[in-house]
């Protein structure tokens, strides 16, 4: 996992579209040092053992995606007790690292105790990081996930120190507020000072859609640590480019474009076959990474595709002449 000596590019954990496919996929590359799994809901019991394998799959392969990238488990929920229990179980699971969802502006998450809703109540975190680092060995890292505050982003500045006073092993700070929900500007700046104010490392996060704006993340944070989310699925030339300038791989090779159909087909090949899944539920997930990358402009005949009711009408609008 995260190593403090070290520089690192963790993929983000974006519900619903960063699954155990998307992770192994986006580990093949070896661009990213660890990927964050989509969050475990955390609510009125435990999860059972069925529930965390059915979202972090890798916990049955020594917790490493299909192509070798390590994951950690990260938990959601309001509750100190049941999130300790939890994460307890996770271990005994498996699991090498926990992460605690602080960040998530979900409404229907938030309406539940969880997520961001919790930078409402600083005492909170520390008391939930403080119960989950006492659940698990010491051996065990306990990460916490936050965005700069519910509706200020000077929240940030208690809401960190709470964490690590709770005993958290790292930060990542998302440079947004809950109420700014995804929409510009980060705040980049808050995060260098979260990481000037503690003795813990920093991940930065929000808003990396290029190779520039990581260069302008890194000088404004003077972090060492970055995760990517939407950016790196937009751009799949992006998580090799930040990497090398991390001096994590080598400078790759950047093609000129995207082979989006290979893309596609290296996912669908990593995705398992599951009984009950209609062909229309399958192809979702492809037309929404698309879709992001339509938003970003790396992929330009989104019009020609989303209308595809299968995979296989999907790539054949894919494949024909544009």
């Amino acid at each position: 996992m995260l190593d403090p000596a070290r520089p690192a590019l963790v993929l983000a954990p974006m519900d619903g579209v960063t699954d155990a496919p998307m992770r192994a996929l986006q580990g093949a590359a070896g661009a990213y040092t660890y990927a964050v799994s989509e969050f475990l809901r955390v609510s009125q019991t435990v999860p059972p053992k069925s529930a965390f394998y059915r979202r972090v799959p890798e916990l049955l392969t020594a917790g490493r995606t299909a192509t070798g990238m390590p994951v950690q488990v990260q938990l959601l929920g309001g509750d100190a007790g049941l999130m300790a229990e939890s994460a307890a179980r996770a271990h005994e699971l498996g699991a090498a690292a926990i992460d605690i969802n602080f960040g998530c502006p979900a409404p229907t998450v938030n309406r539940h105790d969880g997520g961001a809703t919790l930078l409402k109540y600083p005492a909170r975190i520390r008391a939930i990081v403080r119960a989950v680092r006492a659940a698990v060995p010491v051996a065990i890292p306990v990460s916490a996930k936050l965005r700069l505050g519910w509706d200020c982003a000077d929240s940030v500045y208690e809401n960190a120190e709470m964490a690590a006073e709770g005993g958290a092993t790292w930060l990542t700070v998302h440079a947004r507020t809950r109420t700014a929900g995804y929409a510009p500007p980060v705040f980049w700046g808050h995060v260098g000072r979260v990481r000037e104010r503690l003795g813990i490392p920093v991940v930065a996060n929000g808003d990396i859609w290029t190779l520039a704006d990581f260069r302008r993340c890194r000088e404004e944070t003077g972090c060492r640590h970055f995760m990517l989310g939407r950016g790196g699925l937009a751009d799949p030339h992006l998580p090799r480019q930040v990497a090398a300038e991390l001096g994590l791989t080598a400078a790759p090779n950047v093609p000129h474009g995207h082979d989006w159909s290979a893309y596609l087909r290296n996912l669908v090949a990593l995705t398992p076959a599951r009984d009950g899944v209609r062909p229309e539920q399958a192809v979702g997930p492809l037309k929404q990474w698309l879709r992001l990358a339509a938003g970003r402009g790396t992929f330009a005949r989104f019009d020609s595709v989303k209308r595809a009711r299968s995979v296989e009408e999907l790539f054949a609008a894919l494949d024909s002449p544009a």
